[in-house]
């Protein structure tokens, strides 16, 4: 049955939502959106529930998670799996943490071999091209 609010094609949506068509398309594929039906002869409306089905996968996507984990917080959006979904963005923080301190263990080592560059003089090789050519953690384990 066609709710009364879908009066968007799927151009519209994306339109609406900043989302490109191949992209609403493969959400569906994914089962992250849900592929409304196409009347006889017709073409396939969407409404305010879709928009807002998207924006929430377009959030979850900033801030960090993954379509297999925005599939999985879908699953709890009833509001009664808080303890659940508080889980999962517990989880999602520890990712994030880690790689923030991934992302500042390779801030040091490059402003140490720039450092290094600025400071070498004559006809030396390159410390940063050196260092890489030698592997990287010799140059300072940024990576783990």
């Amino acid at each position: 049955m066609q709710r009364e609010t879908s009066t968007m094609t799927i151009g519209g949506l994306a339109k609406a939502t900043g989302v490109h068509i191949e992209t609403i398309r493969y959400y569906q594929r994914r089962g992250l959106l849900p592929e409304p039906e196409r009347p006889p002869g017709g073409i396939r409306r969407y409404g305010a529930a879709d928009v807002a089905r998207l924006t929430f996968v377009k959030t979850a996507q900033q801030l960090g998670f993954s379509l297999n984990e925005i599939s999985d917080l879908l699953r709890l959006e009833d509001g009664t799996h808080c303890r659940e979904a508080s889980a999962l963005a517990e989880h999602k923080l520890q990712d994030v943490r880690e790689k923030i301190d991934r992302l500042q263990r390779i801030e040091t080592v490059l402003t140490e071999l720039i450092h290094r560059c600025h400071a070498e003089r004559g006809d030396i090789a390159c410390p940063l091209i050196d260092s890489l050519h030698a592997g990287i953690r010799r140059a300072g384990n940024p990576g783990g």
